[in-house]
């Protein structure tokens, strides 16, 4: 399915002019260097193409990258300074000495009749013109291609007409031929597929998301890419794509935790723009792109723009994570544009909970997760819980437990539910409560709930109030000091809470608000619990967060 929607999406790019794809057996790629060439292969001087912007070089068309592990395999009329001119390297002289041997014998080997090749022949041939060359490159190992001097400047010796034909050739003959699932036709089976760029935590050299580099991974004794039998051609479509993607500046990708997030749909649709802001930390340059975007989907949703073609367009999200020298898929999500709207508005209107006017309208992933972890820090978020929670989001799914507990667990150890930590636990309670038919949490107060444990909050933030009306400013409320166990054993807790109420009442000019309030709860509390389990420990919370909201807003 994932390679199937790549593969798509190739198709789709191909008539897009903004997504500059690479033809068959072609990639785009950084060459700080350009070797020119007049047509017998005489040196004319090699061009520097850095800038002071992007030091990598200018991007060029060139023949698709081998992969290699330890092994000495160059590329096709174009490679390492290493191999293309020898430059040597710190370590292993004679190495450099092979890789450039390598490089020299498959130019030499081409049976391509193109003027372009047999002038680099020509030039490899001389020693003191690859020396002359060689001398006026600066770096360490820069890439090096060579062009031929009536050209244009974008077309290398690696791009040239006759190259292109040849490459359309195959360039593996001693290939397996077979039935390629993903294009559904006879195709020679890719034996390695090509390294994935772009995810980050990953090698920078790129990782695999399908390789076979053990014995135990293989079967009936295939080796490699036979084992996961894919055409050449499907290989680089999708290979292709999932780079275009991840490249830096892609309006395609975004990171949620330790995941990256790739996306896209089979058309061109406003909700590819609008979808990394409802996850990621907005641009610098305008902060309040996520609230904006929210709103606008509301709206899209609320008014039926969503409905017809763009509505019916597939839409796909890929999570990648690292995984040593692999790509590891974190979650796979498919619907349609339309479906995909509506799911993300429902999370924000799970969200949804009385706040205080300076706190944010919309909650973007990023901080609801930051909320859970210690000292509100974006890095310290559970591997996994990222993946989980966005899956859960596309999906229409309940949130994982653990995300939760992990909101829990922060109440418990800082006795504080700011604005981002209560709409989690109400988003957590309100999604499990609508899966299991019971009555969802309200976004403001909600006096007539039935449980207990909501009410116990309640409880706890009326004594609060007492407290404070009674003695003002404490070093050491009962919130600092009981709210973990009040939680958790309320019956272990609040006879002790309602004797100190009694002494508190006592402080005040006039105790009949108080005694109101505090009657009005308790009136709904048969009897503390022993125990909370994890969700009542949540409704606790969202009561507690309730009161205390209803309590503002009096005073307002």
């Amino acid at each position: 399915m994932i390679l199937n929607a790549l593969v798509g999406y190739y198709e789709r790019a191909l008539n897009d002019p903004e997504i500059d794809l690479a033809p068959f057996g072609f990639e785009w790629k950084a060459i700080p260097f350009v070797v020119v060439l007049d047509r017998q292969g005489n040196l004319l001087s090699v061009e520097d193409t850095r800038s002071t912007v992007a030091q990598k070089g200018r991007a060029f068309l060139v023949t698709q990258s081998e992969k290699r592990t330890v092994e000495v395999v160059p590329n096709l009329l174009w490679d390492t300074a290493e191999y293309a001119l020898a430059m040597p390297r710190e370590g292993d002289p004679e190495k450099t000495a092979r890789k450039h041997a390598a490089f020299v014998e498959r130019v030499a080997s081409l049976a391509i009749d193109d003027d372009g090749v047999s002038a680099l022949k020509w030039f490899l041939e001389n020693a003191d013109a690859v020396t002359s060359a060689r001398e006026l490159v600066v770096g360490d190992n820069p890439n090096v291609a060579f062009r031929i001097d009536d050209d244009s400047p974008d077309m290398l010796v690696c791009n040239r007409p006759g190259v292109r034909a040849a490459i359309d050739e195959r360039r593996d003959p001693d290939g397996v031929q077979g039935f390629c699932p993903i294009s559904g036709r006879s195709d020679r089976i890719a034996r390695l597929h090509p390294s994935i760029k772009g995810v980050r935590g990953a090698q920078s050299s790129g990782a695999s998301l399908v390789s076979f580099n053990l014995s135990a991974f293989n079967s009936f004794g295939k080796s490699q890419g036979e084992n996961a039998p894919i055409g050449e051609t499907a290989v680089f479509q999708y290979s292709t794509v999932l780079n275009t993607l991840l490249k830096p500046g892609s309006r395609n990708v975004a990171r949620v935790g330790d995941a990256t997030m790739v996306y896209w749909s089979a058309r061109a649709t406003p909700l590819e723009t609008q979808f990394p802001l409802f996850f990621s930390e907005p641009p610098p340059d305008s902060p309040n792109a996520g609230i904006d975007a929210v709103r606008e989907l509301y709206a899209a949703v609320q008014q039926g723009r969503y409905v017809g073609d763009d509505a019916d367009q597939a839409f796909y999200v890929l999570g990648l994570a690292p995984n040593a020298a692999r790509i590891s898929v974190r979650f796979w999500v498919e619907a349609t544009v339309g479906e995909m709207a509506e799911r993300i508005v429902q999370h924000f209107r799970d969200l949804d909970i009385d706040r205080a006017s300076f706190d944010r309208e919309a909650l973007p992933l990023w901080l609801l997760l930051a909320s859970t972890a210690i000292q509100g820090k974006s890095d310290r978020v559970p591997p996994n819980l990222a993946g989980a929670t966005t899956q859960a989001i596309l999906s229409d799914a309940e949130y994982p437990a653990v995300l939760l507990s992990a909101a829990i667990r922060r109440v418990r150890a800082e006795q504080a539910i700011p604005h981002p930590r209560a709409a989690l636990i109400k988003a957590c309670l309100t999604r499990h409560y609508r899966m299991t038919n019971r009555k969802e949490l309200a976004v403001s107060l909600d006096v007539e709930r039935p449980e207990t444990a909501y009410h116990l909050g309640r409880l706890f933030a009326a004594l609060e109030r007492v407290q404070g009306a009674a003695q003002g400013n404490l070093n050491a409320s009962i919130r600092d000091r009981f709210f973990a166990s009040a939680s958790s054993t309320p019956a272990t807790v609040f006879p002790i809470l309602i004797r100190l109420s009694r002494h508190h009442l006592g402080k005040l000019d006039s105790s009949t608000w108080a005694n109101k309030l505090v009657g009005e709860i308790m009136d709904r509390i048969e009897a503390f619990p022993l125990r909370l389990p994890l969700q009542e420990q949540g409704l606790f919370a969202i009561g507690y967060y309730h009161q205390q909201q209803s309590h503002f807003k009096a005073k307002e």
